[in-house]
């Protein structure tokens, strides 16, 4: 079921926050887009398929529509929430002049963004404060690799998530068959196990929670050559190895256990075990595929959670730091700073309002 909430409207543009509770791992019907907008995930993840290509959609992945854009939707992990924006042709006009790249990264000055926009829309001052952040956020979002920072690694993650035209050969079928699936080039009715350390749903879930995403067999209405399918799977076992995986799939599966916090992704090496690839392979296919080190890309998922508690005005900056895992407060000021541009102290009073 999916619950969308206006959250401000103008002529120019519109906010929702749209909140599913699907539990389904197969294909919506098609929905097809008529204004540009933006998604950016707030909690939970699904899978969204356009133009023939699957992406798994998270707090760190987000996705721009175009009008015309026909688009499908599963949901294999439960819920989630997001926040959708659109926006009218001559304003989408005004802040890109180029098509952009239908996946992009959400990195955490994205994020802050993200946040600074959603405490406005809460202000009631909708023409101008809403309106402020609005084009700071997409400003952000659809900013050009060569406008990004110097030396930043999102300057170059706009993203890779495959798009049309560089996918590698069953990309779509093995992203569909779920972030943490195995590949679609496995031979027809191999029983594989796989680790799902998937994302918590809003409801139920915490964070580090771990769920295995169980698909039964595909209906004949649905089932078919070429048909996108999970195939069942078991909880917290390693991936099987039969055939080759994908970066992408890869890729997925390693950006899941880090945000559901799996143990083994306390580092490069107890990660690499656990998806069954060598430090190598997996630390190269996070590069070639987001356009970031996997050790930005962990970093930035532990900002993202730093960021929660300032916004909820956490006091203890070192009891934070312990609680992330970082070595010690001045370690968390240095990351988030490198990440956000601000202190921990100076995002707390930029998300809380405090003096």
């Amino acid at each position: 079921m999916r619950c969308a909430v206006e959250l401000a409207a103008r002529p120019e543009f519109a906010v929702h926050t749209v909140s599913c509770r699907d539990d389904h791992r197969g294909w919506s019907a098609p929905e097809v887009r008529t204004r540009h907008g933006l998604v950016l995930v707030r909690r939970g993840r699904f899978r969204r398929r356009a133009a023939g290509v699957s992406t798994d959609v998270d707090p760190t992945v987000g996705y721009v529509s175009l009008p015309g854009d026909e688009e499908h939707f599963a949901h294999p992990a439960g819920g989630d929430v997001c926040t959708s924006i659109s926006l009218s042709p001559q304003l989408w006009q005004s802040l890109t002049h180029d098509r952009p790249p239908p996946n992009l990264y959400v990195d955490a000055r994205l994020d802050l963004a993200h946040r600074r926009f959603l405490a406005a829309s809460a202000s009631g001052d909708v023409d101008y404060a809403l309106a402020e952040q609005l084009l700071a956020l997409v400003a952000t979002a659809l900013r050009r690799p060569e406008t990004a920072g110097p030396g930043t690694d999102e300057a170059r993650a706009t993203t890779g998530l495959s798009r049309p035209g560089t996918a590698s050969p069953g990309t779509d079928q093995a992203l569909a068959a779920t972030a943490l699936s195995l590949p679609a080039t496995a031979s027809p009715g191999t029983d594989r196990a796989l680790a799902v350390p998937a994302l918590s749903s809003p409801e139920t879930g915490s964070p580090g929670t771990y769920r295995a995403l169980v698909s039964a067999a595909p209906s004949p209405e649905t089932a078919g050559p070429g048909t996108d399918q999970a195939l069942p799977s078991t909880a917290l076992s390693r991936p099987a190895t039969r055939g080759p995986r994908t970066d992408s799939v890869l890729v997925a599966q390693a950006r899941a256990a880090i945000q559901a916090d799996h143990p083994a992704s306390s580092g490069l090496f107890p990660l690499a075990e656990l998806l069954a690839v060598s430090p190598y392979r997996l630390s190269r296919a996070f590069s070639r595929e987001l356009g970031i080190s996997l050790t930005r890309y962990r970093n930035r998922v532990r900002v993202s959670r730093a960021l929660d508690r300032l916004e909820d005005g956490e006091p203890d900056l070192a009891g934070l730091a312990a609680d992330l895992g970082f070595a010690d407060q001045a370690h968390l000021t240095r990351t988030v700073r490198t990440h956000c541009g601000h202190t921990p102290a100076a995002l707390r009073r930029l998300l809380t309002g405090a003096p």
